[in-house]
């Protein structure tokens, strides 16, 4: 997605545009907490750059993007003139991006000769799912075990280097390209519109996704952190064939239409051209600053890399509201991540009230000004409900308290070793058994699903989920039961199994016995 700045900036205008904005534009800000140090790039897209064509300057001249990523997909024709490109794509085939380099004669000469790296990622558009896209990745990790969203078809990509796909991120691949030589990845998008829709009743439209990618070069240390170009393209990803039933489908509305009304829709372009995103970070790291910033938000039909462009940040009061933007921005992202603390008896009603404005509840800040931390933490449930109505009422009152919620199912779960078995067969003979501590670990289920059982299990013996071919649980006189979702809804809560398991003669897998 693109966006221009609106000139001239003023402070009022940075103010109220984070204000209005902020709370509703973080993308995926708050996933893989654990898995390592963020990637600023990831969380920094905000749209409070808006676009308005009777504010730019009049000089304006084409500007040459250094890179350039074209989608080998057709863009719909049922998408108005000035709205974003929507591309449909079926699940599982495999797609070309080419990526082209566009850059002038003597332009980042440093990268000349060099490997640079791009990371792809498949985000979602809706600013309501943006908000749980953690969850809604975990949910589909769950009800699809050892499959991926994204990924790359390594056969038929050319020019590639090093291509990887970090298990714990199912959106995300990465690799090494020479911008000189032809360059060209296939990917595969697994998952599908309709799993992220409100459940479900049949005919729901599909959410939209984003499909984005950042390509950074090497710094001193040999790490690939520098920020060189982010770009990104809407999509909506169908079942097989689904997307070309939708292609056509269009096509025959927009044929169907009078000649007026055609003039208001854009064409169906061959290919998708990623419309470049400006990030904060891509502003942080100009050093010196750069003469003009410039986006792309018009197709292009074909491989033209001349394209309609835009600068802005012309003139040292501009740059100085792009470096007061990335410090405003830079400083809420820090409120925003200490936010992941319960609100302290000690806190001041300062305190109490930047609570409230991370966690969403900016709406009753006024009712609650001379709270303060202990004050709020006093209020029963009632009490909360009868102040702010019973959905913000009863949410409030969770994050007071810090409630965490319930899993549906909870099973404690011990590995059977070769000495438990010893220790049991003498038991069972008649001798005396040594004292002997198990550890059981707990499993929690919230699906009540053999496929989440599978996958959690398989998380306990760091293996795939693949490699687990059935579960049976233990029966009367030894039998064999089959686990199925059934069985596990039936299941008691805290109910204990000793985990036994069967090498498959068949395959590398096993099976799992619940005894």
């Amino acid at each position: 997605m693109a966006w221009a700045l609106k000139l001239p900036l003023t402070d009022e205008v940075i103010e109220s545009g984070l204000v209005q904005d902020f709370d509703a534009s973080l993308s995926g800000i708050g996933q893989e907490l654990g898995a390592g140090a963020y990637s600023m790039s990831d969380v920094l897209a905000l749209p409070i750059f808006k676009q308005e064509e009777s504010n730019l300057p009049p000089d304006t001249e084409n500007k040459i993007l250094p890179f350039q990523y074209v989608l080998c997909a057709a863009t719909s024709p049922a998408v108005k003139l000035h709205d974003e490109t929507l591309t449909y794509l079926n699940q599982g085939q495999s797609y070309e991006i080419r990526m082209l380099d566009n850059r002038k004669i003597g332009e980042l000469p440093e990268i000349t000769g060099k490997m640079v790296k791009s990371i792809i990622r498949v985000v979602f558009h809706d600013r309501r799912l943006q908000y749980t896209e953690h969850q809604q990745l975990e949910g589909w990790r769950w009800n699809r075990p050892g499959d991926r969203i994204l990924d790359l078809d390594i056969p038929m990509s050319v020019g590639i280097i090093d291509p990887r796909a970090n298990p714990t991120q199912l959106n995300t691949v990465e690799f090494l390209w020479d911008p000189s030589k032809r360059t060209s990845v296939f990917i595969q998008v697994h998952c599908i519109s309709t799993e992220f829709t409100m459940r479900k009743h049949g005919g729901e439209k599909g959410v939209p996704f984003r499909i984005q990618i950042d390509t950074f070069k090497e710094n001193e240390n040999g790490e690939y952190t520098e920020h060189l170009h982010s770009a990104s393209c809407q999509v909506k990803v169908f079942k097989p064939k689904g997307a070309d039933r939708k292609q056509k489908t269009d096509r025959e509305k927009m044929e169907k239409r009078a000649p007026q009304e055609k003039e208001k829709y854009q064409p169906s372009y061959e290919t998708t051209i990623l419309t470049e995103v400006i990030t904060v970070v891509a502003l942080l790291q100009c050093s010196p600053w750069p003469e003009a910033t410039y986006v792309n938000n018009s197709p292009s039909p074909g491989f033209n890399s001349t394209h309609n462009s835009f600068p802005v940040a012309e003139g040292h009061n501009e740059r100085l509201h792009l470096l007061q933007l990335c410090l405003d921005v830079c400083f809420v992202l820090f409120l925003f991540f200490s936010s992941f603390q319960n609100l302290l008896p000690a806190a001041t009603p300062q305190d109490a009230q930047q609570w409230l404005h991370r966690n969403r509840f900016s709406p009753f800040c006024r009712l609650f000004t001379n709270f303060s931390g202990a004050d709020l933490l006093k209020l029963t449930r009632e009490d909360v409900i009868q102040i702010c109505g019973p959905a913000d009422g009863i949410r409030l009152f969770n994050a007071l308290k810090g409630r965490v919620v319930r899993p549906r199912l909870t099973i404690y779960v011990c590995q059977e070793s070769q000495q438990s078995r010893e220790q049991q067969t003498k038991h069972e003979n008649g001798d005396a058994a040594p004292n002997t501590f198990f550890v059981y670990h707990a499993i929690y289920l919230e699906e009540l699903t053999a496929g989440e059982l599978t996958e959690k299990i398989a998380q306990l013996f760091n293996i795939s989920p693949r490699q687990i071919n059935q579960i049976f649980k233990q029966g009367p006189t030894g039998i064999h039961v089959l686990v199925s979702d059934e069985l596990i809804q039936n299941f008691q809560d805290e109910v204990c199994f000793v985990l036994d398991t069967m090498k498959d003669d068949t395959n590398d897998g096993y099976h799992i016995i619940l005894k």
